[in-house]
């Protein structure tokens, strides 16, 4: 017989703790083994041109080192740059991506990926919810989401907004006193968690979701946000990308989406087009667009992680946003808030802790400028944590960090300049509002066309303001003040403008490789649009007038559609519709 620790214990006994102990040892250390054993898997692979399709769609996390920032410009558009630190950039990829890197001469250092080796608990049941510093299986989450509907039916609304590639639905918090009544009240987003692995905005957004519902009635400023504005939340935009590994673990999440792609550079681009990654729309990418379209959100930010810092527009071109001065002082202000609640560090990176996208690093196709640009709605984007991935138990202390300015972030809508655009009989306007020498790329806002209201977010100081619609005179309304404790009410009525347009046919028709559409009217401002339907009446593509001061616009269609696909050959129909009820359509013949 044998000793140990003080008890009698026969040799197979010893044996078998000692084997137990090995086997503990060996789950210890099965990530970092596992990650030396894909380091050479990829070593091996990385450069053969005998790469299969999985190996080609398997996503890498690597760095490697730039001599000069100018060649972030093409390299953007190789690889998903993650983060820029001085020299050294780190990014995803493909292996054939990588391959390109490296007949570029770039040495490449293949690091763990950010979701292996990161201690997340999962919670099973919502209770387990409770303390918020678990992560939940994606069945807990829908039950989270819907919960918060049936518990809190007067003030929040879950919409299933779209699914994602592999079905999981894309869910919407909406939160308001009057939740299916639209108002005049600015609409507002918060999404989080684009990027797969980046999911300390996941948790956050929920919480907040909770906090609001809780606070009602209880608080008076949470109270007032809810009575006065719309607010939409969605905490999860890439479910398949986190889930990656299964519905019950975050372990293997990825960056992508299921196909592959990264969200964050599918966008339509003011610089480089509907597709400037090369790449069809994908589902969850096609969500967003169609929500975006389908409201007038006027406030947004998009969480992410990987670094601590809140960036700003543009991200696709050196030059400065109209609103610059006013997009420093909202991402300042966050900032700065966070900086009193954490601890010293948090939230320093770039121009302590907020900066220019363009000048940390270039990208395109990104969710921030299609918003801008395309949208007319202010956002931001704002990185939560270094750790892509955080630790379970350090969800609470980053709610802590951020909780007062999320909120912060929220009363934005509450300053500048708002009000109605009515025609003479008081109905709303589908209108345009711009500051007089001030505005340029798309900076420009638009009413909400179902209520008329508008909500011009400005720095305090003296603005002079047009307002336009198809069909109306516009109208210029002169040094209206804005102040620091709120917003300026101006509503605006516009008369009726006496209007005439004529829709052309298209030119050459029938067409093989591309066909001009133009029409001429009296006044264009409204920017009205002009749609294709296929023979089924369904709208392949849809276009805005792009200078409303010609009176003649071209519009040249290739037969494209919306999500980048060509178009078979047939009859097709083009639909002027305009704000003074002229409408008009013709029959044009795609034939390749």
């Amino acid at each position: 017989m044998h000793i140990w620790n003080g008890e009698r214990r026969t040799p197979r006994f010893w044996f078998m703790k000692r084997n137990l102990e090995s086997k503990k040892m060996i789950r210890k250390f099965i990530p970092t083994i596992l990650n030396i054993i894909l380091f050479i898997i990829i070593s091996n692979l990385l450069f053969s041109s005998e790469l299969n399709n999985e190996v080609q769609n398997f996503e890498i996390y690597f760095k490697f080192t730039i001599s000069s920032k100018e060649e972030i410009e093409n390299l953007t558009k190789i690889a998903s740059i993650d983060n820029v630190i001085g020299t050294k950039v780190y990014a995803y990829a493909h292996p054939d991506e990588l391959k390109k890197l490296k007949e570029m001469g770039y040495t490449i250092e293949i690091l763990p990926h950010p979701s292996s080796g990161r201690p997340l608990t999962m919670a099973y049941t919502i209770g387990e919810m409770a303390d918020w510093d678990r992560y939940p299986t994606y069945d807990v989450y829908i039950e989270m989401m819907y919960l918060f509907g049936e518990n809190y039916p007067d003030i929040c609304r879950i919409d299933t907004v779209g699914y994602s590639q592999q079905g999981r639905e894309i869910l919407f918090a909406k939160i308001s006193d009057n939740v299916d009544i639209e108002e005049n009240e600015p609409e507002f987003m918060y999404t989080a968690t684009m990027h797969g692995d980046e999911t300390a905005g996941y948790v956050l957004m929920l919480r907040l979701i909770d906090s609001l519902l809780t606070s009602y009635g209880f608080n008076d400023r949470i109270t007032y946000l809810v009575d006065n504005i719309e607010i939409w939340i969605n905490p999860l935009a890439n479910p398949d990308g986190t889930y990656h590994g299964g519905d019950s673990t975050l372990v293997g999440a990825r960056r992508s989406n299921a196909n592959g792609y990264d969200l964050n550079r599918n966008f339509p681009d003011p610089e480089d087009g509907p597709h400037p990654d090369g790449n069809p729309w994908q589902p969850e990418t096609i969500v967003m667009m169609d929500l975006a379209d389908s409201h007038s959100f006027v406030h947004s930010a998009n969480f992410h992680g990987g670094a601590e810092v809140v960036n700003y527009s543009w991200d696709t071109w050196p030059r400065l946003h109209a609103d610059d001065d006013w997009y420093i002082s909202i991402s300042r202000e966050y900032a700065d808030t966070a900086h009193v609640y954490s601890p010293p560090g948090y939230m320093t990176f770039l121009n302590n802790g907020i900066t220019n996208g363009y000048q940390w690093y270039t990208i395109n196709g990104g969710r921030q400028d299609y918003m801008n640009y395309f949208q007319g709605c202010k956002e931001v984007t704002i990185e939560l944590s270094d750790v892509k991935m955080l630790s379970s138990d350090e969800l609470p202390a980053h709610w802590e960090y951020n909780k007062r300015s999320f909120i912060n972030y929220i009363d934005n809508v509450f300053y500048g300049i708002r009000g109605l655009v009515t025609d003479s009989l008081g109905n709303p306007l589908d209108a345009m509002i711009t500051v007089v020498d001030h505005d340029f790329d798309s900076s420009e806002v638009f009413t909400d066309p179902d209520v008329g209201d508008y909500h011009r977010m400005l720095l305090p100081g003296t603005y002079d303001l047009t307002f336009s619609s198809y069909g109306y005179v516009s109208q210029t309304i002169t040094d209206i003040v804005v102040s620091d404790t709120g917003a300026t009410i101006v509503d605006v009525e516009l008369e009726t403008a006496e209007i005439i347009t004529v829709l052309h046919q298209n030119y050459p028709n029938p067409f093989d490789t591309s066909t001009t559409i133009s029409f001429s009217a009296t006044d264009l401002h409204g920017l009205p649009r002009i749609r294709i339907y296929n023979i089924k009446g369904q709208i392949v593509k849809t276009f805005r007038i792009p200078n409303p001061e010609s009176r003649t616009p071209n519009i040249v269609w290739d037969g494209i559609d919306d999500n980048g696909q060509q178009l078979s050959n047939g009859i097709y129909f083009y639909k002027l519709n305009s704000i003074n009820c002229y409408s008009d359509i013709k029959k044009m013949v795609l034939l390749r």
